[in-house]
């Protein structure tokens, strides 16, 4: 599976409203019109102290006036208040019936903001209910100094926009919603953030939106809003939407990767930006450069997940979750030779609706989670006893119907007599009380050693981030009853990867091979497979056919496929309760973990399913069942 390419889109920039700064000169009218004065335009002549042009109200001509120091040009800006007439006029002492048409401009002196921008001065409502914007342009000379070059004149009737006069709007609240409604932004609390952000008075300028499609963005820009733009910029984007959306991460608002093989890989993915240093005259044209370096791409990297096996998971594990009534479930699929990683799926029940909205469902469950694996932790302590030539396939035992181990009972998960089980039947079916008998023929340092060579209590070392290692106890700090609960999967705690890479060495004649998920970065490609014994093949292939029968006869049946000789492995564990209360009656972990063909498996699939009332044999095996034989087919496997 490839990293998805980036594409362009716009971002839309609005710069929030310029207000006015306290006049410095001539001391204004008074305002019996009651036409407030929105404030002052600085303009700074020769230097940016220089006292300025002052907007005041005038009663006689009922408009607004713009005052100008001495030396600057004489007359101003004014708007006629006229009953059901909106039109704006220029005027000088020598001509006060100059009318000009909306948006014309004149020739003015003003200031420019020191980025070249035009400045809008929003003046408040008067009493014909206007609001007026005098934007001011000018440009920054060779010494730094503004040279003011024009100005614009805009009103229009906040109560009416068919009377608009200019058809632009100037208070924040209105460009605001006129520019939400074109980008189609209906939160209410998204719309009140911009509106904030507009009516920010010491901000410089507000981003509106970002990483918006062009065509709204055009929309937006199109409104022609003072001081509203928009620049371009890459987005990722994932063709296959949530597929694996917990394993490939995301890339956050400036593209920087921030979860999953996104945040491992930021540095490949992302190349490296270009640059050019120059030297510019006083016109700002370039006259020399003098360093440049192109930009490099960033690298591809390539999965080793097939897509259509993890397309296909993922929807079993919906649907099972949705029937076991259960609150997530996880799955596997690795190839226990190589140690790639086809599937690595993690679903909930609320669902994944993206990255930034429910952390739990954002996170590889598969490991970054950890949870007590049940009987299928009795595949690690069975091998083991098998290793260390303790037991035997054939060799019997009488098991009570319970075992008192410390200051606990353990009994078996459905009610019988007294039994005679070969170890062949423990693991068959599932035993507890054989399992914990096997378990103390082995004691402690036995049991301990053997926990820790099929590799729990670390990381596996995939490349990936944020494993887990789970929880595994030194033995010299193990309870009374902790050798009555580790060897059933009780009082451990692992991720679903371990787990599943336990089983891969069963699987491979006891060789375990590191989990990995890169096929390749650019274009080098990652092949390299790291091995380690961990049981003799003669005792990976007893074990093997112990779980075949467990699925041919005993717990896992419902694992069956026609045609394939399928082994594997039934859990069911109670979920523990918060802060070390004890487990919950009736609410389980089930998990099931197969492998085929049992004469040389090609795969091994995991499921687990969190929060169910239903067994591992019942729940998970099932899901294993449907995503193992698509695999096979899939992959062409014969049986």
């Amino acid at each position: 599976m490839h990293m998805p390419a980036s594409v362009t889109l716009l971002v839309l920039i609005a710069l929030p409203q310029v207000w006015a700064q306290e006049a410095v000169g001539p001391e204004a009218p008074e305002e019996p019109l009651g036409i407030p004065v929105a404030g002052v335009v600085l303009w700074p002549e020769h230097d940016l102290s220089a006292t300025c042009v002052r907007v005041y109200s005038d009663p006689s001509w009922k408009r607004l006036v713009a005052e100008y120091p001495t030396g600057g040009p004489t007359g101003g800006v004014g708007l006629l208040l006229e009953p059901g007439t909106y039109y704006l006029m220029a005027f000088s002492d020598q001509d006060r019936d100059t009318r000009l048409s909306p948006g014309d401009g004149l020739g003015f002196y003003g200031v420019t903001s020191m980025r070249g921008n035009p400045i809008p001065l929003v003046l408040d409502e008067g009493s014909a209910g206007l609001s007026v914007t005098i934007t001011i342009v000018g440009q920054l000379d060779a010494e730094m100094k503004l040279q003011p070059t024009s100005a614009q004149v805009e009103a229009y009737d906040p109560g009416d926009w068919d009377a608009s006069v200019s058809g632009r709007v100037t208070s924040s609240e209105a460009a605001a919603g006129r520019l939400c409604d074109a980008l189609q932004i209906r939160r209410k609390r998204r719309r009140a953030a911009i509106v904030k952000a507009l009516s920010d008075r010491d901000s410089g300028f507000a981003y509106v939106a970002r990483k918006v499609e062009p065509d709204l963005a055009r929309a937006a820009v199109d409104l022609g809003l003072p001081g509203v733009g928009c620049y371009a910029e890459e987005q990722r984007t994932y063709p296959l939407k949530g597929i694996a959306a917990q394993v490939i991460g995301f890339a956050g608002t400036d593209n920087r990767g921030l979860a999953g093989v996104e945040l491992m890989h930021e540095e490949e993915l992302s190349g490296r930006p270009g640059s050019e240093t120059v030297v510019r005259d006083p016109e700002g044209r370039i006259i020399k450069t003098v360093a440049h370096r192109d930009p490099q791409s960033g690298a591809d990297v390539r999965l080793t997940l097939d897509r259509e096996i993890q397309f296909f998971a993922e929807d079993v594990l919906r649907r099972t979750v949705r029937d076991a009534g259960a609150r997530a479930a996880t799955g596997i699929v690795m190839d226990p030779r190589t140690g790639e990683i086809l599937t690595m799926a993690s679903v909930t029940r609320e669902g994944f609706h993206g990255f930034g909205k429910d952390p739990a469902t954002e996170k590889n469950r598969a490991v970054v989670d950890v949870y007590e694996p049940g009987s299928i932790f009795k595949v690690v302590t069975i091998s083991g006893a098998l290793a260390d030539g303790l037991v035997k396939p054939g060799s019997r035992f009488t098991l009570p119907p319970s075992i008192w181990v410390a200051d606990r009972e353990i009994n078996e998960s459905h009610p019988r007599g007294t039994v005679t089980y070969s170890v062949r039947e423990i693991l068959q079916w599932s035993s507890n009380v054989g399992a914990v008998t096997i378990g103390q023929k082995m004691g402690k340092a036995g049991l301990s050693r053997w926990v820790r060579a099929f590799g729990f209590g670390k990381p596996t070392g995939i490349d990936f981030p944020g494993e887990s290692g789970g929880i595994v106890l030194p033995a010299d700090q193990w309870s009374g009853s902790s050798i009555g609960n580790i060897p059933m999967g009780q009082g451990i705690a692992v991720t679903a990867l371990q787990m599943a890479s336990a089983f891969c060495a069963v699987a491979n004649d006891g060789v375990q091979v590191r989990p990995r998920l890169i096929a390749q970065v650019g274009d080098e490609v990652h092949d390299a497979v790291t091995r380690r014994r961990v049981i003799p093949s003669t005792v990976a292939r007893q074990v093997r056919r112990m779980l075949q029968l467990a699925v041919d006869e005993g717990t896992g049946t419902r694992a069956r496929i026609p045609g394939y000789a399928v082994a594997g492995k039934t859990g069911t564990a109670e979920m523990p309760l918060p802060h070390g209360g004890g487990y919950a009656k009736g609410v389980y972990v089930a998990s099931f973990v197969g492998m085929a063909p049992t004469d040389r498996p090609r795969l091994v699939v995991l499921a687990t399913v969190d929060g169910t009332t239903q067994y591992g044999g019942d729940a998970a095996a099932p899901a294993v069942q449907k995503i193992m034989r698509f695999a096979l087919h899939h992959l062409e496997i014969a049986p």
